[in-house]
């Protein structure tokens, strides 16, 4: 028991890699407000285009998206966005090279998720919606885009929440985020525990949403 606490629990090695943690805590909240509302406005546009456009071709196109980027590794394609975008002459940075691969992961899930919710609507309230004057557009983010996202809410809400955890790859472009945060401090002091209160301090920003979460899904099942 002494050598488990010493190892994953030790409160010295807590006290001293603290504020390195913290710094990697704040990239991690702010890259995910950043990559979940692109992502999830990126996957909104597949969706309409899914279930409102009649191009066949376009709603083709969008499926092979989705099926593809949803099936390939997160992991690959960020080392590809980075690591390769110079073989192609684009430089990016590290926050716009974990952001592009982010949305372009993420809007694949979002994609469904919206696309649930567009369908769940009854087709008579755009008709309805078209009848009192409102253009298609109008009607779509009026009346239709409002629903979709109620009858899905929680699914959003879960969506993030996955997200939140996956930030922890921006570290194969060394990005400071939590995770790398805590295994550089756990090579400086030759101990796990850094790696254990990265794992503290996710479940602390993230179960308050879990449960929240939880709330939302019995509502829903209740409705």
């Amino acid at each position: 028991m002494d050598s488990l606490t010493q190892n994953f629990f030790n409160l010295e090695v807590y006290a001293a890699v603290l504020p390195h943690l913290l710094a990697g805590l704040w990239t991690t909240i702010w890259l995910s407000a950043l990559v979940i509302p692109l992502g999830a406005a990126a996957g909104l546009l597949l969706a309409l285009g899914l279930t409102q456009s009649r191009r066949r071709w376009l709603r083709w196109t969008i499926i092979a998206y989705i099926d593809f980027f949803r099936a390939f590794p997160p992991l690959v394609l960020l080392i590809l966005v980075y690591f390769g975008g110079p073989f192609l002459g684009l430089e990016l940075g590290k926050v716009t090279a974990v952001a592009l691969a982010f949305v372009l992961n993420n809007a694949s899930y979002y994609a469904e998720v919206f696309r649930a919710g567009l369908q769940g609507v009854a087709k008579g309230q755009m008709e309805a919606a078209r009848c009192t004057g409102l253009t298609q557009l109008q009607a779509i983010r009026l009346v239709l885009i409002p629903q979709a996202v109620r009858n899905v809410f929680p699914d959003l809400v879960g969506n993030g929440i996955e997200i939140v955890k996956l930030t922890s790859i921006a570290s194969v472009v060394a990005m400071p985020e939590l995770m790398r945060a805590a295994r550089d401090a756990q090579s400086l002091v030759y101990n796990p525990s850094p790696v254990m209160l990265a794992a503290l301090m996710y479940l602390a920003l993230l179960w308050p949403l879990t449960r929240w979460l939880g709330r939302l899904e019995q509502r829903r099942a209740r409705r």
